[in-house]
């Protein structure tokens, strides 16, 4: 089974959270296959939500500077000179990852020269690794993205499943979900979801249908104070996964029918 969602959001709406939690049980759903979870933010913090303890720590993708020179040809933060633009990377999922809960967590890490359109080993292998995970993976791929996409390219949106938008009632998350589905639509993605979390009511939900109506609405997250308790001292909520809200496995179920009537 191939799904690929990419999951951005304003700061602060809990697409991390959500991700996390969507990873856990679309991994107990999926009984053929693991589930990847991408944390390409550069304020990485996907591994909390996904229940990874500290003292595993992770090297981010872009910071592994012997598998950089070893695959490009290139040292680490060459800017000039030549190097291979199409490098390996088939074996980084499994070589480079941390897993809990049949969820393999992946960290790209950033570049941090030459800006985000620099062509440089650093770029390369992050862009090579999201073509062979959004193109050649057969399994379902979660990423969390910063607000816009530029970690995708446009050689790998076309092929995104969906880009998932998380937003709370508030005004700015709504805008920012109209701006975010601008940067996707740019780069060649073609369906946009939206996930309302920390809703309060009937109330709340009626505002994003409204603001956001020409969305295709995934569904909706209640405040919970288990969820609030769980950021607040950086762990996942849901130890049990099978407490999660019903609301939340029905979104699971969705995207899952979503990858099966693709294949």
């Amino acid at each position: 089974m191939s799904l690929k969602l990419a999951i951005g959001g304003k700061g602060g709406v809990g697409k991390t959270t959500v991700t996390g939690l969507l990873a856990r049980i679309l991994a107990k759903k999926n009984a053929a296959g693991r589930v990847i979870a991408i944390d390409a933010d550069p304020v990485t913090n996907l591994a909390a939500a996904l229940g990874i303890p500290e003292d595993k720590p992770i090297t981010p993708i872009s910071q592994l500077s012997d598998l950089i020179a070893e695959r490009t040809g290139a040292k680490p933060g060459t800017m000039g000179g030549f190097f291979t633009l199409n490098p390996k990377v088939d074996d980084i999922p499994d070589r480079f990852s941390l897993e809990r809960d049949g969820v393999k967590l992946l960290v790209m890490g950033t570049v941090q020269q030459g800006g985000s359109g620099c062509i440089c080993p650093e770029s390369t292998i992050l862009k090579a690794l999201m073509m062979h995970l959004v193109l050649i993976r057969d399994e379902i791929v979660l990423m969390d993205m910063e607000a816009g996409v530029e970690h995708l390219g446009r050689a790998t949106t076309a092929s995104v499943d969906a880009l998932l938008i998380v937003v709370n009632p508030g005004a700015r998350s709504r805008n920012a979900a109209l701006r975010i589905r601008k940067l996707g639509a740019d780069v060649g993605i073609k369906r946009f979801l939206v996930l309302g979390n920390r809703v309060r009511g009937k109330e709340d939900e009626d505002l994003i249908r409204k603001d956001l109506a020409d969305f295709d609405i995934l569904g909706f997250i209640p405040e919970m104070d288990e969820i609030v308790g769980a950021d607040r001292n950086g762990v996942r909520p849901f130890e049990n996964i099978d407490e999660a809200p019903e609301s939340l496995k029905q979104m699971a179920d969705h995207l899952l029918a979503l990858a099966n009537k693709k294949s």
